[in-house]
């Protein structure tokens, strides 16, 4: 396993394991602590492991949390997202930048999230499954929400829209979350 920094938004970076196929089909470690310690993260500070599965078109985000924010590992680990980080650290170098990638059940590559990056996801495939640890305990009271199609945003999400949540369907633009966050 490999780490690579991701150069649009600081502080991020996909974590690249080596499966070994045979004729069975493959292994592959998705988390390795040295790998990431590597990086100067702290592979101790997960809190919570989850896991989503969307249908293709599903779209989920995108969301942070408020407060002192939560950094998150995703990984696709079967079928296919588009997966976007919006860096929204005021300090950051890497303000405002987006980050556009595909994970895939196939590469079992990860992505490490910071605290303070709005992140969503939509399915390529039907199903997708995403796998998430979070450093910190979900509190509700901290959830924010930005509209997917801000214009502000301009995301370029691959595919028509096919199911939203009620709350991403009601989140605000970026500049009215970023106003009660």
């Amino acid at each position: 396993m490999k780490a690579r920094p991701v150069p649009e938004i600081a502080g991020a970076f996909l974590f690249e394991p080596t499966p070994h196929a045979d004729e069975r089909g493959f292994f592959s470690r998705t988390f390795d602590r040295d790998v990431f310690a590597s990086v100067g993260l702290d592979p101790d500070a997960f809190a919570q492991d989850s896991v989503s599965r969307s249908r293709r078109g599903v779209l989920r985000g995108m969301h942070l949390r408020s407060g002192r924010g939560e950094a998150k590992l995703v990984r696709c680990s079967s079928g296919r997202v588009f997966d976007v980080v919006v860096d929204l650290r005021p300090g950051s170098p890497t303000h405002r930048n987006q980050l556009h990638v595909e994970l895939s059940g196939d590469t079992q590559v990860s992505l490490y999230v910071p605290a303070g990056c709005a992140h969503g996801f939509q399915a390529l495939t039907d199903p997708a499954d995403v796998s998430y640890r979070i450093d910190r305990p979900h509190d509700p009271a901290e959830d924010v929400a930005i509209a997917f199609d801000d214009p502000e945003l301009a995301i370029p999400w691959p595919l028509p829209v096919a199911l939203l949540s009620e709350r991403d369907n009601r989140a605000p633009t970026l500049a009215d979350a970023l106003k009660g966050s």
